[in-house]
């Protein structure tokens, strides 16, 4: 908790609360995303968009953030061990975002030179528009359990979800164009578009850095 520009530690009491709200969030992200992988890969290779396979993947990737921030919640009273679990699991997932981002952008370059046009999603226009809705409000339910508990892994974990957001707003945009416009390069140029995004999240999380501060991890 914040007040007047000083960190306040949760009573004691009341971490355990916190805790807890912290699991159900991160049983409800795993859960979206994981159907989100699902339909986003299907819909995707059905229609030839990089930009929503990309999507596809970046879910993925989010689950296994959720996984550690609940490894994180699970080791709450032991500072020493709860810190290197964080550290670990961060690069593992920076190391992650790295490897998508190249891919995206080694497909994205590859569709354009070659001019290969997907097909038209409506599957995933619509999945896009519900994770924008999602996605916001699972972040800010988050960052409340984030800085209640003063960790900088849940913090980090809730900049994944803030990303989801934007590259859900990326997609939305590509597949929309191409839907009702034929503009066929805005697919790759949307999966262009994340690669900023995913690469920069990934080399903070390899630092062990919050991209909201810019602080080393800890708790």
């Amino acid at each position: 908790m914040k007040a007047e520009g000083l960190t306040i530690l949760a009573p004691a009491q009341n971490r355990t609360q916190f805790i807890q709200r912290g699991r159900r969030l991160q049983y409800l992200t795993i859960a979206w995303n994981s159907a989100e992988f699902v339909i986003a890969l299907v819909a995707g290779f059905l229609a030839g968009s990089i930009a929503l396979i990309g999507f596809g993947f970046d879910s993925a990737i989010e689950v296994a953030s959720s996984f550690a921030a609940l490894w994180r919640l699970g080791r709450d009273r032991d500072e020493e061990s709860r810190e290197q679990a964080e550290q670990y699991a961060l690069r593992l997932i920076g190391v992650c975002f790295l490897m998508l981002a190249c891919y995206i952008l080694y497909e994205s370059v590859h569709d354009l030179v070659h001019r290969i046009p997907p097909q038209h999603s409506i599957i995933g226009i619509v999945l896009a528009a519900l994770s924008l809705i999602v996605m916001p409000w699972l972040a800010h339910l988050k960052r409340n359990v984030a800085t209640s508990l003063e960790s900088g892994a849940l913090e980090a974990e809730t900049r994944q979800t803030e990303i989801c957001a934007y590259l859900s707003a990326i997609l939305l945009l590509g597949l929309s164009l191409n839907a009702w416009l034929d503009w066929w390069w805005a697919d790759p140029l949307a999966g262009l578009g994340m690669v900023p995004f995913i690469a920069w999240e990934g080399w903070e999380a390899i630092r062990g850095r919050t991209c909201r501060t810019g602080a080393p991890i800890s708790a």
